[in-house]
């Protein structure tokens, strides 16, 4: 779990702006989904509007979910009675 999170929370843009970060780690930024998230909270904080990109960060957010949920399910072994 702390191989997964650590980076999340170093490159999602809460301590350096995305836009500032090298170009491997600008772009390693842009696949982890924890970067969507905090954009779609700096918009819904600045914004009352619903915006394009507000739906396509909470777009990506959700099918993130979605998929660690179905892929948690398929790796749980079955047990019969």
């Amino acid at each position: 779990m702390p191989l997964f999170a650590f980076p999340q929370v170093l490159l999602c843009g809460l301590f350096e702006p995305r836009d500032h970060m090298i170009g491997v780690l600008s772009g390693l930024s842009d696949v982890l989904p924890l970067s969507y998230a905090v954009d779609a909270i700096k918009l819904v904080t600045s914004s009352a509007q619903v915006t394009g990109e507000l739906v396509r960060d909470l777009g990506i957010v959700f099918v993130c979910i979605v998929l660690a949920l179905f892929l948690g399910a398929a790796t749980l072994q079955r047990r019969t009675s």
